[in-house]
């Protein structure tokens, strides 16, 4: 089985909300009235052409303008969704000052949802501008690949990346379902963290980084006990479903991914579906959540399954930050 039959309700975990499917139904209903006119104005030109009367009035009227105008709009965002911006790849840099470093700088990058498949996608791309940044740290927060042979090319991926203090992973949701028996970080030097944590030590100062995988959330309190109050805590989860649950634990930097910020936003709206327990409270970009900053990373890859593989104002994202002395 390949993750090219699964639904994305299925791979997401989680059901469409009632809101989500309103959006949904108004978005498509949209598009289906804006090219039924079209084609409507279309089959009246043709019908006056072999009637020998020239194009009729109503396809030159304002109202028809407007409708030609939406359509080629329209078909402009399609082509610009499929063949641009799903390869436009956004670097987006924070900065983080802390009281819980005192000697140096920790850079750590946070890669998400590759969903490699056999036609490559931003993999190589992905490697030259992560390598180019110098990391000392790099995460990856799950949902490796949407096949076999995307599989292959992630590990051939994820193998070429380079970081002087570690590279660390946890398992998303298509990884659960698909590579549970599977060793899908082995020869890629990333250290899988299913509900553990490691100290990372630079300058004699310490940071500590938690894993979680997505099926075992529950587990995550307990994991977080063992960090130290004193030292900078970053927790890695799939889904951000738990920033509120964890707003009382030892959590400075809560590392997501799996919404993609929607894949397929609109301007002012922002992500159509999310997929999240959360909804759209927390589909993309950084979040204040009581003492943590939860930062929610879209994506390089597309979703597996029935969702379209284009990407609109959503763009993949390498996310770097710089954990700073205060």
């Amino acid at each position: 089985m390949t993750s090219e039959i699964i639904s994305a309700v299925d791979l997401g975990g989680h059901k469409l909300t009632p809101k989500e499917v309103v959006s949904v139904l108004i978005f498509v209903g949209v598009i289906f009235a804006v090219y039924a006119a079209e084609a409507s104005l279309i089959i009246g030109v043709v019908k006056s052409k072999r009637r020998r009367q020239g194009i009729p009035k109503r396809f030159r009227s304002a109202g028809a303008i407007v409708t030609h105008l939406l359509a080629i709009l329209g078909m402009a965002c399609l082509l610009y969704g499929f063949f641009i911006e799903p390869y436009w790849v956004e670097v987006k840099k924070v900065e983080i000052p802390t009281s819980k470093l005192h000697q140096t700088t920790v850079r750590l990058v946070q890669i998400s949802d590759t969903h490699c498949t056999i036609r490559p996608l931003n993999e190589k791309k992905m490697v030259e501008i992560i390598n180019g940044l110098k990391p000392d740290v790099i995460v990856f927060t799950g949902d490796s690949a949407n096949n076999s042979k995307g599989l292959k090319r992630f590990k051939e991926t994820m193998k070429s990346l380079e970081a002087r203090l570690g590279k660390f992973a946890v398992r998303g949701n298509t990884d659960v379902i698909f590579w549970h028996r599977v060793n899908i970080f082995g020869e890629t030097g990333f250290v899988e963290l299913d509900s553990n944590t490691v100290e990372i030590d630079k300058d004699g100062d310490k940071i500590w980084i938690t894993g979680v995988s997505c099926e075992k959330g529950g587990k995550a309190g307990d994991v977080l006990k063992k960090v130290p109050d004193d030292c900078f805590s970053i927790f890695l989860y799939h889904y951000p479903d738990l920033a509120e649950d964890l707003n009382n634990m030892h959590v400075d930097l809560y590392l997501a991914g799996h919404i993609h910020g929607g894949q397929i936003a609109l301007p002012f709206y922002g992500a159509i579906i999310t997929l999240s327990k959360s909804g759209k409270k927390y589909e993309s970009g950084e979040y204040k959540v009581g003492n943590t900053i939860l930062y929610v990373n879209r994506g390089l890859g597309l979703a597996a399954g029935i969702n379209p593989k284009m990407r609109f104002f959503a763009r993949p994202e390498i996310t770097v930050f710089d954990l700073k002395p205060k």
